[in-house]
């Protein structure tokens, strides 16, 4: 098997590269989507990349890019071509995760993408000035934020050990977690208000 950033994706079906990414480092996923050939199951090998707790932002930024997202920005959904329908759907989700902060910036990482990603948020502001709007609209606040190095925890390179998690269980758990929200003494205003039984 070849060095997973050096695979030619066009010599492989949906099958293997699914095998391939999901045996991946972190490191390697990013790298790998980074090089990905939008031409050859996107939605289904790119988007499982793309929806990884170690992709960055950076690599996100390249990945967008590399999607063209220029050539439907402008189209409805409806008018996509059917050939370019997954593309279109794996830039969506890549939208809406840089959009609500999913993709987080590495200590010392810098941006490869960026003269595209001012290039585009430019586009995005000519557009808002002439009351236009695009399919992906990529959110400035959070997008500059992140770049310009705003703190954020370190990215995880494995999944969390999902029994650690407990969440609150028992009798009583979600009115011991509205108390927490609201204050002592939920339970005595809520019997003022509710009626009798009886």
């Amino acid at each position: 098997m070849p060095p997973f950033d050096k695979c030619s994706w066009s010599m492989s079906n949906k099958d293997e590269q699914l095998k391939r990414v999901r045996a991946a480092t972190a490191e390697e996923l990013r790298r790998m989507a980074r090089t990905y050939d939008w031409s050859k199951n996107p939605e289904a090998v790119l988007g499982w990349m793309m929806a990884q707790k170690g992709m960055d932002l950076s690599s996100a930024l390249v990945v967008f890019f590399n999607g063209d997202p220029g050539r439907f920005n402008y189209l409805s959904k409806k008018d996509v071509p059917q050939e370019f329908r997954g593309a279109a759907r794996v830039l969506d989700n890549i939208c809406l995760r840089m959009n609500s902060g999913f993709y987080r910036v590495r200590a010392g990482q810098k941006l490869p993408a960026r003269a595209k990603l001012d290039a585009w948020l430019d586009y995005q502001r000519a557009d808002r000035a002439e009351g236009r709007r695009g399919r992906w609209i990529l959110d400035e606040g959070i997008i500059e934020a992140a770049l310009i190095g705003k703190r954020q925890p370190p990215l995880a390179e494995e999944p969390a050990d999902i029994d650690a998690i407990r969440p609150l269980q028992g009798p009583g758990a979600v009115q011991g977690f509205i108390a927490e929200l609201i204050g002592p003494g939920l339970g005595a205003r809520l019997q003022r208000m509710l009626p009798r039984r009886g």
